[in-house]
């Protein structure tokens, strides 16, 4: 299963992101409330965070929506709403844990990325590459690795720390 991942440690909070996928859902607008990414800046933190549907492998928004909007595209894997069959109740947004379904006030229907249909606009304009779309598998390889890496360092440090203070006695 293909979804986005995020490399915050990349993101330079350019919100390019947002843009693409404002025209990508509008066709005529780069305004913020098209787009179903946010780029969130915390700035005491130095951090900047983008923020998407990450399309749960078991959705709590499909669960609860009493219309049966919300379905799992069979080719993309993307978890869609289809506004033709929304009913604009909101508990979809209730039910993300991560905030990430906004509701369209002019349509009175929720709304989410839906990984433009396989090829999500936000990874292709992404500068910095904190975006991909990428195998889950892959993506949770390379995390692992990557944690592997930083406590492998970590204990090297802790060795070699113990060894001077050794040396030093």
């Amino acid at each position: 299963m293909k979804v986005i991942t995020m490399d915050t440690s990349k993101c330079v909070g350019c919100r390019n992101c947002e843009l693409a996928c404002a025209f990508a859902n509008s066709k005529e607008t780069c305004e913020r409330k098209a787009s179903m990414i946010r780029v969130n800046h915390y700035i005491e933190e130095h951090a900047v965070i983008p923020m998407t549907c990450l399309h749960c492998e078991e959705p709590w928004c499909m669960a609860v929506c009493p219309s049966g909007a919300i379905i799992r595209d069979p080719q993309s894997n993307a978890v869609i709403i289809q506004k033709e069959k929304c009913a604009g109740c909101k508990m979809c947004i209730l039910a993300c844990p991560y905030g990430n379904i906004h509701f369209d006030a002019e349509l009175q229907v929720s709304r989410k990325c839906n990984l433009c249909g396989g090829k999500p606009r936000c990874v292709g304009h992404c500068i910095a590459g904190a975006l991909n779309f990428e195998e889950i598998e892959d993506y949770t390889d390379r995390s692992r690795r990557r944690t592997d890496l930083q406590l492998a360092k970590q204990m090297i440090r802790k060795c070699a720390g113990r060894e001077a203070a050794k040396d030093a006695r």
